[in-house]
């Protein structure tokens, strides 16, 4: 179609919210066609009007937007409120909001096969099992800092028949209480990224605790650095084992930054981002999980695991099992002994999908349900 601006192929969408007054049980539109009136003053007619509603709209309602609106009728869709966010999309195909879209952008399409994504809303519903994953971070009061990868987590839970219950934990609260006390009831712990030195020796305590509790155990960027750090702290004997980004001055910096950005004073922009390449040894437990010799991951970060102390750190057992293809950056870490330790310098989250979960969130979630299973807690 063409817009009222002249630009060809656009479809204005208008999400809107109806309130409902419990006291009088009315559904109010005012607001609908208050906020309609003032996107045609800035010369925006929308095409389509998705009223988010707690409660179904009457065609009555339906008619009384369509009218005030300018709006065909069967523009108006209704998006009541579901049980999971992952309903949404069979809701809005039972209100023709896909045929809308592809009839007035002019595509053409095969019919519509939604079978998959029905199996998946059925395998949400119908979950038998639980577990308990401690998430340690130090932004948790703000659990939308974590949404990739707490919905990472459920999409684990997805493939494993599985509820998946997240404990936040602030870092810092570890560092005050103890990690026993915050995390002897869970299943699984996982350590996500972060910046900044704050709450890092409540991660450490958290990583340490699942090591020598031998509880599945998964870090991401941060997570990773603190667990060489840990590692280099506890079993190497490094008491002054750390990063630079904490502490420049450390005896042992286990984690530093990439030689070529040591001179770098203006760090915006330099960090290592986007997709890279990554080979996995044969026979560690990531190749047990990706099954795969080379896969591809997304980065954000700039410091590394300090190639100066690989060599130490696998003599006393940490296994590199992911390495840059010129086998100079340490992408992922592993603990032999232990039933499921690893850490990745990448983030595995940013890939996850709800009916192709990412194999490391959907092996987390197992060995934590086996965790669970096996009494260990």
């Amino acid at each position: 179609m063409k817009s009222d601006i002249g630009r060809e192929n656009v479809i204005y969408i208008h999400v809107t919210l109806i309130p409902h007054l419990s006291f009088s049980g009315e559904l109010k539109t005012k607001p609908t066609q208050h906020s309609v009136k003032e996107l045609r003053s800035i010369g925006i007619q929308p095409d389509i009007i998705v009223c988010r509603t707690e409660k179904p709209l009457s065609l009555e309602v339906k008619k009384k937007i369509a009218l005030f609106c300018d709006t065909p009728l069967e523009a108006v869709i209704e998006n009541r409120d579901s049980e999971s966010i992952y309903e949404v999309p069979l809701q809005m195909h039972e209100e023709g909001l896909d045929e809308i879209v592809v009839r007035q952008l002019g595509l053409r399409t095969e019919e519509c096969d939604l079978s998959e994504w029905k199996a998946l809303i059925n395998r949400i519903k119908t979950r038998s099992h639980e577990v308990t994953i401690g998430l340690v971070g130090k932004y948790v009061s703000l659990k939308d800092a974590y949404m990739s990868v707490a919905e990472a987590l459920n999409h684990g839970g997805f493939e494993n028949d599985c509820e998946v219950e997240i404990l936040w934990i602030q870092a810092e609260d570890v560092e005050k209480e103890g990690a026993e006390k915050l995390l002897n009831a869970v299943d699984g712990i996982i350590v996500p990224g972060g910046f900044g030195d704050r709450g890092i020796n409540g991660k450490i305590a958290a990583i340490r605790y699942a090591r020598e509790n031998k509880i599945p155990f998964l870090g991401i960027c941060l997570g990773m650095h603190c667990a060489a750090i840990e590692f280099a702290r506890h079993v190497c004997g490094w008491e002054d084992a750390n990063s630079t980004e904490f502490n420049p001055e450390t005896k042992y910096p286990v984690i530093d930054v990439l030689p070529e950005q040591r001179e770098i004073k203006d760090l915006g922009g330099t960090m290592r981002l986007g997709l890279y390449p990554c080979h996995i040894v044969p026979g560690t437990l990531a190749a047990k999980v990706y099954k795969q010799e080379v896969i591809h991951e997304r980065h954000r970060h700039r410091y590394e695991l300090n190639s100066n102390f690989r060599e130490a750190l696998a003599e006393r057992g940490l296994l590199m099992s992911g390495l840059s293809p010129d086998k100079r950056l340490v992408e992922i870490i592993e603990l032999p002994d232990h039933p499921w330790f690893i850490a990745t310098q990448f983030h595995p989250e940013f890939k996850s999908r709800p009916n192709r979960p990412h194999p490391l969130f959907g092996h987390f979630v197992a060995a934590a349900l086996g965790y669970r299973r096996g009494g260990c807690r």
